[in-house]
C-alpha cells in the first residue's frame, strides 16, 4: 500500500444531536371542548458512535473529514406523539484505535475488538411535552421542556496496530524481507534506508492451522525518541505488540551494541515497553561463517533468547517460528 494511503492519526470535530423540544398542545375535538393537554415529548438527539472494523487498517477515510454531526431530535407533537430520534452517526475505525480529548490529551475510549461499539458523545435528551406535567392540581400546563443540547468537541483518533509480534530494528536490518518470507505480506524492499515508510502486517502460518500476526515497524534510528528519522511516528505501534522481536544483522560491527541502542530508544519513548517479552533474531547469517556466528553467540546474554536467521537461504526460519510460538503460548497459559 502506498505511503499516502496509510493514516494513523486524525484530529476531528464531533457533535452529537440536540434533543427535540416538547410540545405544548391541547386536545381539540368537536365534542370534547376541554380535552386537556396532550403535547408529546421531543425525540433524542443522535449519538456519535465509534465502531471497530477489522477490515480497516488505516484512518484514510477520515483524513479529509474534519467535522461530523449527528442528527437533531424532532419536536413532540399533539396527541402525545413523540418526535423522531435524531440519526446516529457511526464512525468506523480500525481495531486498535484510541480516542483522546484534543485539549486535555485524556484517553476517552479504546477499541480492541472487531464489532465493538462505543458511544463517544450522547445525543441530548428530548424535552417533555405538557402532557407530562399535568396533575390534579395543574390540569392545563401551558409549558413544555426544551430539548437538551448535544455534546461537541475536538478529538484525536489514533491507530496503534494490534499484532502479536512487533519487529524492531534499524533500517536495512532485514525486517521487511523476513516478513515477506514468513507471511503473504508484500512490503516494499530495497537496498536503502527507510524503504518501509508505513507499518506492514502479515499473518504467519504455524503448524496445525495455527497462526500469529507480525508487524514490520519502520526502522528506528538512534535519537528516534527525539523525533529523528521516522521512528517517533511509529513507535506507538509497538505498544500494542505482545512480543518484541529485535533484528540485528550479523554483519553489524557489534550486535549487542546495536541491540542496546534500540532498547534505549524504546526506554526513552515508553519505559513500559521494556516489560514486554523480547527475542533477538540475528539476520543475514548467510553473510558470516559458523565460527563468526559462534563468536557473536558468546556475546549474547543467556537471558535473551536468540536465533540466527537468513531470509535468503531460509536458515533458522522454522526455529524462529518455534521460538516465537513458545513465548506467545507459554505452557502455563493452557
Amino acid at each position: 500500500m502506498a505511503e499516502s494511503n496509510f493514516v494513523d492519526y486524525v484530529k476531528i470535530f464531533l457533535r452529537s444531536g440536540k434533543g427535540g423540544h416538547g410540545s405544548v398542545h391541547f386536545r381539540r375535538e368537536k365534542y370534547i371542548p376541554k380535552g386537556g393537554p396532550d403535547g408529546g415529548d421531543g425525540g433524542r438527539g443522535g449519538h456519535i458512535i465509534l465502531k471497530a472494523n477489522a477490515q480497516l487498517w488505516t484512518l484514510l477515510h477520515l483524513k479529509y473529514t474534519k467535522h461530523i454531526f449527528a442528527g437533531d431530535g424532532l419536536p413532540g407533537e399533539g396527541n402525545r406523539r413523540t418526535g423522531a430520534n435524531g440519526d446516529d452517526k457511526i464512525i468506523e475505525v480500525p481495531v486498535g484505535c484510541i480516542v483522546k480529548d484534543a485539549e486535555s490529551g485524556e484517553i476517552l475510549a479504546e477499541l480492541t475488538d472487531n464489532g465493538q461499539e462505543i458511544i463517544l458523545l450522547s445525543g441530548g435528551r428530548g424535552g417533555k411535552g405538557n402532557d407530562f406535567f399535568k396533575s390534579a392540581t395543574r390540569q392545563t400546563p401551558r409549558f413544555a421542556q426544551p430539548g437538551e443540547p448535544g455534546q461537541e468537541g475536538w478529538f484525536i483518533i489514533e491507530l496503534k496496530l494490534l499484532a502479536d509480534v512487533g519487529l524492531v530494528g534499524f533500517p536495512n536490518a532485514g525486517k521487511s524481507t523476513l516478513l515477506s518470507v514468513v507471511s503473504a505480506a508484500k512490503p516494499e524492499i530495497a537496498d536503502y534506508p527507510f524503504t518501509t515508510l508505513t507499518p506492514n502486517l502479515g499473518m504467519v502460518q504455524y503448524y496445525d492451522n495455527r497462526s500469529f500476526i507480525m508487524a514490520d515497524i519502520p526502522g528506528i534510528i538512534e535519537g528516534a525518541h527525539e523525533g529523528r528519522g521516522l521512528g517517533l511516528r511509529f513507535l506507538r505501534h509497538i505498544e500494542r505488540n505482545s512480543l518484541l522481536l529485535f533484528m540485528v544483522p550479523s554483519d553489524a560491527e557489534d550486535v549487542m551494541k546495536n541491540y542496546n541502542i534500540l532498547l534505549n530508544e524504546l526506554r526513552q519513548y515508553n519505559p513500559e515497553l521494556l516489560d514486554k517479552t523480547r527475542l533477538l533474531a540475528i539476520s543475514k547469517c548467510d553473510l558470516v561463517d559458523a565460527d563468526e556466528q559462534e563468536k557473536i553467540r558468546k556475546t549474547i546474554p543467556s537471558t535473551l533468547p536468540c536465533v540466527f536467521v537468513s531470509s535468503i537461504t531460509g536458515q533458522g526460519i522454522n526455529e524462529l517460528k518455534d521460538l516465537i510460538w513458545q513465548h506467545l503460548n507459554p505452557p502455563e497459559s493452557f
